[in-house]
């Protein structure tokens, strides 16, 4: 009877270990952060306007009457006149076309591909201020997004308030990256110049924290691979823990016959 109890004990001890096996190497992020010397970045990575984003633009000053036309509204879009009691709530967004325009109200068309938000507000507040004296023009992003798929707790795509997003406060949103995730190898898929182009990246080197992939841009996608080593330790462990649980039960069953049978 104590040589079944010593076996079983045994197979319960050796089950802990190999489930507590997972090497820092494998998962830690940043290893070399404490000998790394990160570079400064040199400029602020701002998103850049591109083919079919949305943008909410609004003109306003010290007198309503005069800004009034320079905001579009759904009046002003399909009537060809301009009705705007509040310039917050009434004003519709701008769609950037394939060629990289938006039509503004009595300006006409406006080349805004490529530029910054900073860039488009300094152009709008030029050219109206031209006509208005002092207008405070106010430029936002509608559709910035990101999405986060493979080895991660929670993927999907997110929306995003704030247009300065970090690739890992993308990473926090979808939960961070599962054990089985690869940490040197994550691919980041973005549009440059009207195609799409994919970047890879190591969360093990710290120096990812002045690349100019850290701050991410509208519709990025990452995608972060399965670690091989790690997805096949997981398949052994599991055919492990089976033969164990199958031993440990048939202890038990014997255990429990022995006993009944001297009892």
């Amino acid at each position: 009877m104590k040589t079944i109890l010593h076996c079983l004990a045994a197979a319960v001890l050796l089950l802990g270990l190999l489930s507590s096996c997972a090497s820092q190497k494998d998962i830690l992020y940043f290893q070399d952060i404490d000998e790394a010397t990160i570079e400064k970045i040199s400029k602020d990575y701002e998103p850049v306007i591109k083919r079919d984003d949305v943008l909410r633009i609004i003109v306003s000053g010290p007198e309503k009457s005069v800004v009034m036309p320079y905001n579009l509204t759904l009046t002003d879009a399909s009537k060809g006149s301009t009705t705007l009691s509040n310039p917050t709530t009434s004003v519709l967004p701008y769609q950037v076309d394939n060629e990289g325009y938006i039509t503004f109200p009595n300006i006409g068309r406006i080349f805004v591909l490529g530029m910054t938000r900073k860039e488009l507000v300094d152009y709008l507040t030029k050219v109206i201020g031209k006509d208005v004296e002092a207008p405070i023009v106010y430029v936002a992003f509608e559709n910035f997004k990101v999405t986060v798929l493979g080895e991660v707790r929670n993927p999907g795509t997110f929306n995003v308030a704030s247009e300065r997003l970090t690739l890992l406060q993308a990473l926090g949103m979808a939960g961070d990256l599962t054990l089985t995730a690869q940490r040197k190898g994550l691919i980041l898929i973005r549009e440059v110049d009207g195609k799409q182009t994919h970047f890879k990246f190591d969360l093990t080197d710290s120096q990812i924290l002045s690349s100019p992939f850290f701050y991410l841009q509208q519709n990025d996608v990452i995608y972060v691979p399965a670690s091989p080593s790690r997805v096949a330790a997981a398949n052994t462990n599991t055919g492990i823990w089976s033969v164990l649980l199958s031993t440990i039960t048939t202890l038990i069953t014997i255990i429990t016959f022995s006993y009944n049978v001297l009892h």
